[in-house]
């Protein structure tokens, strides 16, 4: 049972309360958001809690037992980041409050000092309607939902670079510092900086923004390889990359808008064979699949007339 502090517990016990519901954001990046349904603007815990926020919390749910709580903070999205208007698409978009910790309090806006903590959870699945938005609050219990342990397939289960896998993604060899030169459309960039490395080596690996309008994102690599440079344009460089310029796509289209000289740093990525262990990171010690698993195509072979049948290892 929730222990109230008892002036609180006093003012709920007196039947005519000045109550309100407060939310607070804290996203990974270390920014904090306060919204509140009150009609001024609260503060406690060196949070302001802003009013007419575009947010609002919906029904809060929860039980004795194991089922993960949910609830959800629904609101209206603006194209900027304006005092009465906290949550932009492009933030949304970009991935900042992923995983970003809620806290939602019962607030006496008579005397802030006066509060309980009603819930605190992460934002999970977030969807959009137009201009509206749905983030999806989880409980502490959907972790208990999650799948842990080995997984028996071909290609390694670790992440790249975490510590089963061993890989120092730090190193130059797997790291580059590179600069947008021309931009094809949301997706699709040419990019100077990686002279030094072959198509594809960058292929599954992240971009991560450092300057220009998406800074402090990053997005998952879909193809590294060769631009595509008119007439007069500087001849192919030593590793397939035409000059120091190089074409990137990206899985998932930018937040905000990408503009020649934003600067970024690519992580190499690994296509998780035993080929691409052993091969590009010299690593296959640390491999994490069963690459000699049979496949399909063993379950369904059967003896044929020209094989050797004498109950020895198939090839």
């Amino acid at each position: 049972m929730r222990a109230l502090d008892p002036d609180f517990a006093a003012h709920i016990a007196g039947g005519a309360t000045t109550l309100c519901y407060c939310w607070r954001i804290t996203r990974r990046d270390g920014v904090i958001y306060g919204f509140s349904d009150h009609d001024k603007v609260l503060s406690f815990d060196g949070t302001d809690f802003v009013p007419e926020s575009g947010a609002q919390g919906a029904a809060i749910s929860a039980s004795a037992d194991l089922a993960v709580d949910n609830t959800a903070l629904t609101g209206a999205l603006s194209s900027s980041l304006l005092s009465s208007s906290l949550l932009s698409a492009q933030d949304l978009a970009g991935g900042r409050y992923d995983g970003a910790r809620v806290e939602i309090w019962r607030v006496n806006w008579a005397a802030p000092a006066q509060r309980l903590l009603m819930k605190a959870g992460v934002i999970g699945e977030i969807t959009r309607t137009g201009d509206a938005f749905s983030a999806e609050m989880r409980g502490p219990a959907h972790a208990l939902d999650q799948e842990t342990g080995r997984v028996y397939q071909r290609q390694c289960d670790a992440q790249l670079g975490d510590g089963r896998c061993g890989v120092v993604l730090s190193s130059p060899l797997y790291q580059a510092n590179g600069t947008v030169l021309a931009v094809a459309d949301e997706s699709r960039i040419t990019v100077s900086g990686l002279s030094d490395y072959e198509d594809g080596w960058f292929a599954h690996g992240v971009l991560s923004w450092t300057s220009g309008a998406n800074a402090g994102t990053s997005f998952e690599v879909k193809t590294q390889g060769r631009a595509n440079l008119g007439a007069g344009a500087a001849g192919p460089g030593p590793n397939g990359s035409a000059g120091d310029q190089a074409a990137l796509s990206l899985w998932l289209p930018a937040p905000m808008p990408m503009a020649a000289g934003d600067m970024f740093t690519l992580t190499a990525g690994c296509d998780k064979t035993h080929g691409a262990c052993r091969e590009k990171f010299n690593n296959l010690i640390n491999f994490r699949g069963f690459h000699l698993m049979p496949g399909n195509d063993f379950v369904v072979r059967y003896p044929a007339r020209d094989d050797v049948n004498d109950g020895g290892t198939l090839s």
